[in-house]
């Protein structure tokens, strides 16, 4: 039934103005908290949960134990590593595939380049 049609029905029914209906703005929990974490700045924070979580499957089991992300700046994700041996190796051999993973994973837009840094 056509709206306004059933309003008008309504009010002749009632012998009152019907008020207006509300239009419905509800919006789903994800929705919601996505808005609110990015007025807080948290999304970079859940990101970073995501991808530490996700690091051990992305390089493997040795490099996990010597590496570990450290934060996500502007698309850079920042890796501390434990010894300068394997930060060599990281930055010249396992740089552009770690990227690549990342980028498969969580997205072109969330990850663009991977930083090693010791300590």
């Amino acid at each position: 039934m056509n709206p306004q049609l059933h309003r008008r029905i309504l009010e002749e029914w009632r012998g009152l103005p019907q008020p207006p209906e509300r239009p419905d703005r509800t919006v789903t929990l994800a929705d919601a908290l996505t808005k609110v974490m990015g007025a807080l700045g948290l999304n970079e924070r859940l990101n970073e949960a995501q991808i530490a979580g996700a690091w051990k499957d992305i390089v493997g089991e040795f490099l996990a134990a010597q590496s570990a992300p450290t934060r996500l700046q502007r698309g850079v994700l920042i890796v501390s590593v434990l010894q300068p041996t394997v930060h060599f190796e990281l930055e010249r051999n396992w740089r552009r595939p770690i990227v690549e993973k990342l980028k498969a994973r969580f997205g072109a837009k969330l990850i663009r380049d991977v930083k090693f840094r010791i300590g």
